[in-house]
């Protein structure tokens, strides 16, 4: 039986395990997703979602600053006791995040977090882009749907591929992290600062806003 998306997404998110080992254990049991996440839960590679509903209160902020100070990012990843954040694991692994979301600069940390406008903004964006193209109005709505769903995974930092190991997610990396420390690991909240960001928006703005007067005079 072929291994479809729609299979590995629903073993992923039923047990946490990343994508390579659902796509593995598949093959093995057919194609069969309920016997697949017996058998994850089997190695223990499932072991992390059986803790998604526990509560990280402890953590770490991590930093990462990059290209002689001009880019520099904090992000705060949370645990749940102060022993796992004071390991040299658990700041690694804050480092690492932090360097990811200074390489790929991410918007959200999760999907759910985008707000409904954004999705709309850019779904309409796309829905330009493909009329221009000329493509069909009969799959045009379907090439929009997949362009939205990569943009998505695109600005959303857990469905990144990890930029040290493209075979794995950041989601995955968290993932990892609990099955390691037997706690549930998570990222809350970032901020990335680049230097010169935002500037010439408001230089724009200010020179409208003179223009504007000028005429009003």
């Amino acid at each position: 039986m072929a291994i479809t998306m729609d299979m590995i997404k629903e073993l992923r998110e039923r047990t946490g395990a990343g994508v390579v080992d659902c796509k593995k254990v598949l093959a093995e049991v057919d194609g069969d997703v309920d016997k697949a996440v017996d058998e994850l839960q089997k190695r223990g590679i499932a072991k992390a979602a059986k803790k998604a509903g526990r509560i990280a209160a402890e953590g770490h902020v991590g930093c990462y600053v990059h290209a002689g100070g001009r880019i520099a990012v904090l992000v705060e990843v949370n645990c749940e006791s102060d022993f796992v954040a004071r390991t040299p694991e658990f700041k690694e692994l804050c480092e690492d995040v932090a360097m990811q979301i200074a390489a790929m600069n991410p918007l959200y940390v999760r999907e759910d977090e985008i707000p409904a406008e954004d999705v709309n903004k850019q779904t309409e964006i796309f829905v330009a882009q493909v009329k221009e193209e000329g493509k069909p109005d009969k799959i045009a709505p379907k090439i929009v749907e997949g362009k939205v769903v990569k943009w998505k995974k695109e600005v959303c930092l857990v469905d990144q591929q990890f930029v040290k190991n493209d075979e794995i997610t950041v989601g995955d990396l968290v993932a990892q992290a609990t099955a390691k420390t037997g706690e549930k690991v998570t990222i809350r909240r970032f901020a990335r600062f680049e230097v010169g960001e935002g500037l010439a928006k408001r230089e724009c703005n200010l020179a409208a806003e003179i223009a504007e007067l000028q005429q009003g005079g």
